[in-house]
Formats: structure tokens, C-alpha cells, sequence
């Protein structure tokens, strides 16, 4: 594992040093489509040794590696002007428009990957340097596979002080919380519609694997596992994801989960297990709203998402979700698609987080939702959860942790009303007007004890996300 690290923060190094780079998160893009290829490349080397008839849907020329010589794979191949040449005006441009007439899922996957992604650095010293360094990892050793596994999750987190490429990435405790929770069983159908990075599809893998007792059970896992996203990035990167957790052809789909009527989503679209974290705050683009029936036309993201994952969902089927407190009040729109939620399915669990869960993306207060479709609401379970003690809030340094979730799920099959818990009946939710943004009755008034220098980067914060918004808005209206 220090080795592997090692590797990595080499190349980090590597890349700082680099004029074309410029942030996080053209960086991770940078390092993304690299480690795709090697990685995509050692698994094409695994296949063809299984299987003589297997061939790789990338040309040999463009391979990481075939024999002595190759661009990537050989530590004295090409360098310097030559390599970037070679990069920019052979490989993307031949990756981006490779062969798919055979039906070669795996073709597909390289053909959007490249054709959403880009090389940014512009020295072609500097990628000699991260293309040999690379090459001192082999995907194809199980340790080396699993050690870079647990590292690129930190690749990934990083994408949360990214800039807007922030909203791409869910805390590994609150993926692992909802699955564990959810517990998808071997031969469910799972789905997450919003997968950004692919933190919900690799916690339900693992939580699957731990299920297998045979060949085919194991290979029903990568039938049933799927997740649609439609930006560039974190496609790239949930792919790669699910191949590092040996998945050999990851069915994430590239494209906009709401670019569709929601009609055209019928039974054989229906899954039994919906994880997600829809994108929220943002303003529906290509007027994707039309999509959806008059009653339910909103420019919220959020509320549309939870119009299709009820769509989606079998009858019986089970979500865990997060949403922000804005999707839990509002009259108009927001109440009718509240309402469809508690009629439609069995709202059965609101788990309130901390503001700061998602910072520094994010500092909206978030909530997990738990339903079940097929039976109308009776009433709500709540829990709030609160920050350890001595937090103010959480941070890219002191992010949430899995371990604090501990005393919910020791309450959850065995509820009762304390401090953190209520339950309120369906009629008072009714009453006030749907709105399940219910605060904590046992809760007392907090004194605000935040000194000048919070308050004065809250405000800015605020004023930042107003300032996006207004930009979204006004580009909407273009």
C-alpha cells in the first residue's frame, strides 16, 4: 500500500509541475483517463489469457502494452514532443471513434470515456514521467488491485474541494450507512440513476460479494449492478471504480437520466433497490422537465429525481436516498410530489444530518430517506443525527464517519422515542401540508456561538451559491 502511494503522490508531483494543469479537478481528469486506460489494459491482458478467442476492442497501436515498443508500457518508448503529438492527434482522436459495429460493450465504454475526456498536460516529458510510474503498478495482481482500490477512494474525496466537480462525490459513511441499511440481496436489480463517482454501486458490490457461495452468484452481481451519469468526469471515474472492484463490464450508461418522458420507463425498467444521491440545487437543463407529467414540471433536480426513482422502483422495491431539507417543504409543485412519495410508497425513515456533511461542496442540510413502494405512509420515523462531541462541523480534514452511524442502526429494528428520535402520524403530516420538515421536538433552542470570522465565511458561502444559482438561471433562460 506505501508502495502504491508512494506511486501515486509521485505523479501528483509530476503533474503540479505541469503548465496545461490547472486545479483539482483537471488534474483527477488527467490522472482518470490514464489510470482508465492502463487499468482497462491489464484486464484486456487477464481476458485474453482466459479466453483465446477474446480481442481487445482498442488497436494494438494504441494498446498501454502489447510487445516491446508500445507508446505506454515501455519506460524507454517515445517522450517529450513526439508523445504529446502522438497523444493528442492519434490516441484520443482514434480512441474517440473506435469500431462499435461489433457490439462490444467494452468498445462502447473506451468510445465514451475518450470521447468526454481530454489530455490536458502539455509537456510530453511530464506524461513519459506518469505513464512509468503507472507502469510500476500491475491491476492484474490481486494485491496491487486492492491496495490501489482502497487509495482511490482518496482520489475521489478530493473531488469534494474540486470546485463544481464537488457535487460528483457522496462521504464513503453515508454510501456504506444506506447500503448497509438497504442490505441488497444476491439477484436484486440495482440501480443508482445519479451514480457520479460510483461510492452507492462499489459499497452494494462489496456488500453482494460477501453473498457469493459460487461462479454464477458471482456473475449475477455484475448483471444486476447498474447506474446512469451524464457528465464526463465522474463517468470516467465511476467506470474505472467499478473495474478496480472486478467488474469486468460496468453497465453505468452515459447520458441524462431525465432526457427521456417518464412513460417510457415501464416494468422492465423496474429495479428492486434504488441508492442515490440526485444532484440538487441546480436548474434542470435542455428543458428536461417536459418530460415529466404537467403536475410534476419543476426545475429542481432533486424533485424530478424523486418522481423517476418512484417510477423505477418495483413494487416492493426499496430506496435510500439523500435529499436536502428544500425537497422536504414548499408548497406548489414540491407538496404534490411529497405527497405522491407518502401515498405511493411507505415512507417509513428520515434521518436528519448535520449542515456540513457535504462540505466544503455543500452546505445545505441533507437528509436520508428509506422508503418502500406498494403501501401508502402511516407515519414517519425521524432521527437526527448529531456531530461527536467538541465538532462545530464536519471538513475535508474531520469528514463524517461511519462509526457514528452505529447507535441508528442499533435503534433501527428496535425502535423507540428518546433525544435523537420521533415518530409523526401520517394526519399531522397531512395538516401541515405535507411538509415533512419536521425539527426535533426534544431539541432545545441552541445559543448561536459562532464568532465573527464563521459568520463572515458562512455569508460568503451563501453569497457564492447565490451567485451560481443566478448564473444557472440566467443561462436557463437563454
Amino acid at each position: 500500500m506505501s508502495n502504491i502511494g508512494g506511486v501515486i503522490k509521485s505523479i501528483q508531483n509530476i503533474m503540479w509541475q505541469d503548465t496545461g494543469l490547472n486545479g483539482d479537478a483537471q488534474r483527477i481528469e488527467q490522472l482518470g483517463w490514464m489510470l482508465f486506460l492502463k487499468i482497462f489494459s491489464d484486464k484486456d491482458k487477464e481476458l485474453e489469457m482466459k479466453d483465446d478467442k477474446y480481442v481487445s476492442p482498442i488497436p494494438d497501436k494504441f494498446h498501454w502494452v502489447k510487445e516491446k515498443g508500445n507508446w505506454a508500457g515501455d519506460d524507454e518508448g517515445m517522450t517529450g514532443d513526439e508523445l504529446l503529438e502522438f497523444v493528442d492527434r492519434q490516441l484520443f482522436p482514434v480512441l474517440r471513434s473506435i469500431d462499435l459495429s461489433t457490439g462490444n460493450r467494452r468498445a462502447i465504454i473506451v468510445r465514451e470515456v475518450f470521447d468526454g475526456n481530454n489530455n490536458y498536460m502539455k509537456s510530453g516529458i511530464n506524461i513519459r514521467k506518469v505513464l512509468n510510474k503507472l507502469n510500476e503498478i500491475d491491476f492484474n495482481i490481486a494485491k496491487d488491485r486492492h491496495a490501489f482500490g482502497e487509495l482511490y477512494e482518496t482520489i475521489l474525496k478530493e473531488l469534494q474541494s474540486a470546485g463544481k466537480s464537488g457535487e460528483f462525490y457522496t462521504p464513503r459513511a453515508i454510501t456504506q450507512f444506506i447500503t448497509d441499511i438497504i442490505n441488497p440481496q444476491l439477484g436484486e436489480k440495482i440501480l443508482d440513476p445519479a451514480c457520479g463517482t460510483g461510492g452507492y454501486l462499489t459499497c452494494a458490490i462489496e456488500h453482494l460479494k460477501k453473498q457469493v457461495k459460487n461462479v454464477d452468484e458471482r456473475k449475477s452481481i455484475e448483471e444486476n449492478i447498474a447506474g446512469w451519469e451524464y457528465k464526463p468526469l465522474p463517468y470516467l471515474l465511476a467506470t474505472t471504480n467499478l473495474i478496480l472492484h472486478d467488474i469486468e463490464v460496468p453497465n453505468i450508461r452515459f447520458g441524462d437520466a431525465l432526457d427521456q418522458p417518464l412513460s417510457n420507463f415501464t416494468e422492465k425498467h423496474r429495479v428492486n433497490v434504488i441508492l442515490a444521491n440526485p444532484p440538487f440545487g441546480g436548474i434542470v437543463a435542455n428543458n428536461n422537465e417536459t418530460n415529466f407529467p404537467q403536475t410534476y414540471r419543476t426545475k429542481e433536480s432533486a424533485d424530478l429525481f424523486l418522481i423517476l426513482m418512484m417510477q423505477l422502483l418495483k413494487q416492493g422495491g426499496r430506496a435510500g436516498i439523500v435529499l436536502p431539507d428544500s425537497s422536504l417543504t414548499g408548497d406548489g409543485i414540491k407538496q404534490r410530489v411529497r405527497q405522491k412519495l407518502l401515498e405511493d410508497c411507505n415512507l417509513h425513515t428520515i434521518i436528519r444530518l448535520p449542515s456540513s456533511v457535504f462540505q466544503p461542496y455543500a452546505t445545505v442540510a441533507t437528509n436520508l430517506l428509506f422508503f418502500e413502494k406498494g403501501t401508502s405512509t402511516k407515519a414517519v420515523w425521524y432521527y437526527e443525527h448529531k456531530m461527536p462531541e467538541n465538532y462545530k462541523a464536519y471538513s475535508k480534514t474531520r469528514p463524517i464517519q461511519l462509526k457514528e452511524f452505529e447507535p441508528i442502526k442499533l435503534w433501527w429494528n428496535n425502535r423507540y422515542k428518546n433525544d435523537s428520535a420521533w415518530q409523526v402520524d401520517i394526519d399531522s403530516i397531512i395538516e401541515r401540508g405535507y411538509d415533512l420538515d419536521i425539527k426535533n421536538p426534544t431539541k432545545k433552542e441552541e445559543k448561536y456561538s459562532q464568532n465573527s470570522t464563521e459568520l463572515m465565511e458562512l455569508l460568503r458561502a451563501s453569497i457564492e451559491k447565490s451567485n451560481l444559482l443566478l448564473e444557472q438561471l440566467r443561462e436557463a433562460l437563454k
